[in-house]
């Protein structure tokens, strides 16, 4: 028999992990965030945005067919689905995460005007979370926590919240405060201090402030001791970090790689994305990829009082169709890499986001349903040892998937239920392990 003092630490050991480790929650994380700058927030942002990318689907691709030649996937056996579902979340929810932009988006302006500013969001927030406009999940980005920005950033952070939840006596479901540029473990204990000061004085709950965190610098990923402070987030957060979000362009610009070289697809972003994900991998952090710079807009504009010759027009078609084509590509790349979730900077983009998303979902579905369906009713048999099932990870990824594509509206529940096998309650239940257990009684 071992010894006691050995089973005692083991058991201590195992829990640590356990705790450190929960894998991941199961609950929705939004596809994509929007940024846009503070000081052009307006209650129904979100609706606008989608009408704009609702107007550049109609005169850029009209049909599937352009659509699909448009980003390469004219061969696709779900191409007209695809474009239908396409249309339809753009009417029906054409944006999942906006993020206030008081950083890079903004730019540094007199204190009074960022103060007037930040007034005017919490006012539009306030009003927002009354009429219902507001997308899922929405936050604000504040400035860096160097000295030079520090406390305009508090000062931001602080008018925000204190405004809104005077006028809206509370936050919006789901608020995340995102804190760019971190390259000292210090400035996350200082935004964790500074969130819980902010629940004190405005009587919210222990734990209302969540934050998440750029990964934009090269000291994030290594620092002057040769750590990397990834794995070191989790614990200084108490709690209170939900993603970590990649920063494509600063970080190509901090490893020296030239203007004419930074992109998503670039290797150092995925050395910097790969580590991102060794560190954080079953702690349930959402993790987010970066943006696509290029712009899917017309080159051409008519004068006044006159129009487009049919080559401008074909020169438009072209400008709109390359952006697209490469946002489509980076947003692809980023799902194979396991990256769920990226930035849109550009309404037009939605377009190419729920694209890309729904091919992506859509080519795999099938023999994912099978194996899933497989899974379930092998395991539930035969592998379910007491309350632990051997494999439950690969069984979470595989519902994972579906839940994924449920949120992204690639599939519909009842698609998901006819493919699986699973009830609504096992579906929308999000966890492997409780199907398991449920199942095996």
């Amino acid at each position: 028999m071992p010894a006691a003092g050995t089973v005692e630490a083991l058991r201590a050991a195992n829990l640590a992990f356990a705790a450190r480790y929960p894998g991941e929650a199961g609950s929705r994380q939004p596809v994509h965030t929007v940024y846009g700058g503070a000081q052009l927030f307006t209650p129904d942002a979100a609706r606008k945005l989608g009408d704009v990318a609702m107007r550049a689907l109609r005169e850029y691709a009209p049909d599937a067919k352009t659509l699909g030649k448009a980003v390469g996937i004219e061969n696709h056996s779900a191409l007209a689905k695809i474009h239908e579902r396409v249309v339809d979340k753009l009417q029906r929810e054409p944006v999942e995460d906006f993020r206030i932009d008081f950083e890079d988006g903004y730019g540094n302006r007199p204190d009074a005007e960022e103060d007037g500013h930040a007034e005017a969001v919490a006012e539009a927030l306030a009003i927002g979370m009354k009429q219902g406009s507001l997308p899922p999940f929405i936050g604000m980005r504040i400035k860096p926590l160097n000295e030079e920005l520090r406390v305009r950033s508090m000062r931001t952070l602080e008018i925000v919240l204190t405004e809104l939840v005077k006028r809206a006596g509370k936050l919006p479901e789901n608020f995340v405060v995102t804190v760019p540029k971190v390259v000292i473990i210090e400035q996350l204990e200082f935004i964790v201090a500074e969130l819980a000061r902010l629940e004190r004085s405005l009587n919210l709950m222990d734990g209302t402030l969540k934050f998440e965190v750029m990964v934009e610098t090269p000291q994030i990923v290594l620092d002057h001791e040769g750590r990397s402070l990834l794995p070191r987030i989790p614990a200084v957060s108490q709690g209170r970090l939900t993603g970590a979000h990649f920063g494509t362009y600063d970080y190509t610009a901090g490893v020296n790689i030239t203007a004419a070289h930074q992109r998503m697809r670039h290797p150092a972003c995925d050395f910097a994305k790969d580590v991102m994900q060794v560190s954080l991998a079953g702690t349930g952090i959402w993790l987010s990829d970066g943006s696509t710079t290029v712009m899917p807009v017309p080159i051409h504009r008519p004068r006044e009082g006159a129009e487009l010759s049919t080559r401008q027009e074909e020169g438009n078609r072209a400008s709109v169709h390359a952006a697209w084509k490469l946002h489509f590509d980076d947003i692809t790349h980023s799902l194979v890499g396991g990256f769920y979730q990226g930035w849109d900077l550009h309404p037009a983009q939605l377009v190419t986001r729920y694209a890309a998303l729904y091919a992506f979902f859509l080519d795999g579905i099938d023999a994912a349903a099978a194996r899933l369906s497989n899974f379930v009713n092998k395991a539930a048999q035969a592998t379910l040892v007491g309350d632990v099932f051997d494999d439950a990870a690969t069984g979470q990824g595989l519902l994972n998937f579906f839940l994924r594509g449920v949120n992204s509206g690639a599939i519909t529940e009842e698609e998901a239920l006819a493919m699986t096998g699973l009830s609504l309650d096992e579906l929308r239940g999000r966890s492997f392990v409780k199907i398991l257990k449920n199942r095996a009684r």
